[in-house]
């Protein structure tokens, strides 16, 4: 079945639903949409509700006590549901009566307590999706209940493999049940749902990667025939660096796909990295629209030629230089690099920047004390290993020498790069470790 009118998918993320004053925000822009546009709205965590998750997340695995900010946690989203619902009738827990069924508050309140309650010491990977899923389902409760959608369960449809923390989507499948499933729900008005997540054939909770909610809102797009999809920002669009960060930003008011997948890859915040690929192949436009002043114009993503674009600028923190060196001096072959390669794959460190020399390889990537110690075990014996931690990593794409000399002016660069269009280096941020 597919409706007359074209569907629309609208992704917001946590900053937009960060509390009940953006909520409502949110339901304006939702009355803007066209009576009879189908509308497909993908939510993410509520604020810095994912950090939370984890840092609970972590105190649980270790066996330490994490009551206090799972109360804290608990306390926020009873508050922006009471706010936003303030007739609710309540549970006998005290918990509005938001949503139905195994997506009603009170529900996923209860289910996260015991998630936590029976972790054991194994599995950290899968046991964090389990947990650190209940942001956007906690979300996604509230903000249904809110504005009145109708609230879907993505997990069963995005069906993913095991790739716990970024699940690898199984695309036939996925496009099958979301077809099946979502387009009739279209029919009777707006659909609301999670981003970041998916689900294993065997039933578990996967994400999708760090930030991925953008992702989900394109897989949704792809597979269901979208007309648009539009993410919702506290910035006016993409812009060529973060206005937190650098000053004097510029707004791209429309940029090739190919040229965003560029800058995602270097770690652009706007836009998650996989985000671009499905759109593209279905030549699915991409508006970054600001939740502020929904009118402005924004930047369109799509298939277009342009000139010489401003140079982006972006920066990625808590970036770790890892250095191998052969231990009897020989140079590093291709034999060498296999191995290097492998244990980066192994153990799930990507690769943001690397380098080679005679006898040593470097490379950078994100902090992770975890992934880091299972690639020093598997590989001291063979390599002497040298890492330095609180690095940021530097991208300029486009550079100019006006933009190379502001980014690295008064920074001690222990590693840089150029190519034809892009200059990178990694800085100190802080102490050697």
């Amino acid at each position: 079945m597919q409706s007359s009118h074209p569907l629309r998918v609208y992704k917001f993320g946590g900053a937009s639903v960060k509390d009940a004053a953006a909520i409502k925000n949110l339901q304006h822009i939702l009355g803007q949409n066209p009576d009879g546009q189908p509308l497909l709205v993908v939510v993410s965590a509520m604020g810095k509700t994912t950090n939370a998750l984890e840092h609970i997340f972590h105190l649980a695995h270790s066996g330490e006590d994490y009551s206090a900010p799972l109360a804290e946690l608990r306390r926020f989203h009873l508050e922006v549901a009471q706010a936003l619902l303030p007739d609710a009738q309540l549970n006998p827990d005290g918990v509005p009566a938001c949503g139905e069924g195994s997506g009603a508050l009170h529900h996923l309140l209860q289910e996260l307590g015991d998630r936590l309650a029976t972790l054991t010491k194994g599995e950290y990977d899968r046991q964090y999706d389990q947990v650190v899923s209940f942001g956007e389902l906690l979300a996604t409760c509230v903000v249904a209940a809110a504005v009145g959608a109708q609230w879907l369960d993505v997990r069963p449809l995005i069906r993913t493999d095991h790739s716990w923390r970024e699940g690898r989507v199984d695309w036939a499948t996925t496009e099958r049940n979301l077809r099946e499933q979502v387009l009739p729900m279209l029919q009777r008005g707006v659909v609301l749902t999670q981003g970041f997540l998916g689900g294993t054939a065997s039933g578990q909770t996967t994400t999708l990667g760090r930030e991925g909610s953008d992702y989900t809102a394109a897989i949704l797009a792809y597979c269901l025939g979208a007309e648009s999809v539009t993410i919702w920002k506290d910035v006016a669009g993409l812009l060529n660096a973060d206005p937190k960060i650098f000053p004097d930003t510029v707004r791209y008011p429309e940029i090739s796909y190919q040229e965003t997948i560029e800058m995602a890859y270097y770690g652009a915040s706007v836009i998650h990295p996989k985000t671009i690929k499905p759109l593209a192949v279905r030549r699915i436009p991409l508006y970054v629209k600001s939740f502020v002043d929904p009118a402005a114009e924004g930047t369109k993503i799509h298939d277009c030629k342009h000139g010489l674009l401003a140079p982006a600028l972006i920066r990625k923190t808590d970036q770790c230089l890892i250095s191998f060196e052969s231990k009897d001096l020989t140079f590093i072959s291709e034999e060498n690099l296999e191995v290097i390669f492998g244990t980066l794959a192994q153990v799930r460190l990507k690769i943001n920047l690397m380098q080679n020399s005679a006898i040593s390889f470097s490379v950078c990537t994100d902090w992770h004390e975890y992934r880091l110690r299972k690639l020093l075990e598997q590989l001291r014996e063979q390599f002497t290993i040298y890492y330095n931690t609180g690095l940021e990593l530097y991208t300029i794409k486009n550079y100019t020498p006006e933009a190379i000399s502001q980014l690295t002016q008064g920074r001690e660069l222990l590693l840089e790069q150029r190519t034809r269009q892009t200059f990178q280096f990694v800085a100190r941020a802080s102490a050697d470790k």
